[in-house]
């Protein structure tokens, strides 16, 4: 009896993993822990993760949402070439320092948000049979606000996916796709586990720059030990 559930369990998690729905939801999950801890292997696994997500808005007529796995794409692109930058004046530095967005900074992406969600909702609801096409297209926006935050390692970026997560957890529910609902539900928990890692990682970058930097001979004469 025992083999036969085993062997029951094994063909239905086979079964399982031939869905794009399930490969999408494992990338997601993994390209996101691997943004909290500040790996820039989050980029990789997050283009994947891209191209699963939009087969499944397709299917569900998310059209804008399968749009947004294409920038999705580009900004994954333009990110793994930025945080492997080394910036002028921190060429010694180990990675791209993170840090936080500036109040212009701010003001564009709050422009470009309410733009896109004005002139794609308006789109996609006069010439397509899309499901929710303003709220979609806010989603949208914030998302491609928030992953442009990532790209130029913005500590606040965890603040947007926070509140996106949030909608597309009921957004997903809405249209019956209750694996995505439940991975975004995860995300938002994971948004917030990455707010607080990366605002100890700024914490911890802030108190090493404000140690008092020891000249390398200086240093040599207090570690030399005194002749008596």
């Amino acid at each position: 009896m025992f083999c036969l559930v085993a062997i029951a369990f094994w063909f239905k998690l086979w079964e399982a993993l031939q869905s794009v729905e399930v490969w999408g939801f494992i990338t997601t999950l993994v390209c996101v822990w691997l943004v909290a801890r500040s790996s820039v292997w989050n980029f990789p696994v997050g283009i994947i993760a891209c191209v699963l997500a939009a087969v499944v808005n397709i299917r569900l007529r998310l059209y804008s949402d399968a749009g947004l796995q294409g920038v999705f794409i580009v900004l994954g692109i333009y990110g793994w070439i930025e945080w492997l930058r080394k910036p002028a004046g921190l060429a010694t530095e180990p990675e791209v320092p993170i840090t936080r967005t500036s109040l212009q900074l701010w003001g564009r992406l709050g422009a470009f948000v309410v733009c896109f969600t004005a002139g794609a909702g308006y789109f996609f609801d006069t010439y397509t049979n899309a499901a929710a096409p303003y709220l979609d297209n806010f989603a949208t926006g914030v998302s491609i606000a928030a992953q442009y935050q990532i790209a130029r390692k913005k500590v606040e970026n965890w603040l947007l996916w926070l509140g996106v997560d949030a909608l597309y957890t009921w957004l997903y529910w809405q249209r019956g796709s209750v694996l995505f609902s439940i991975l975004y539900f995860i995300l938002m928990l994971l948004a917030a586990y990455g707010y607080w890692e990366w605002r100890q990682l700024l914490r911890r970058a802030a108190t090493a720059a404000a140690r008092p930097v020891v000249p390398p001979v200086a240093a040599a004469l207090e570690e030399e030990p005194r002749q008596v």
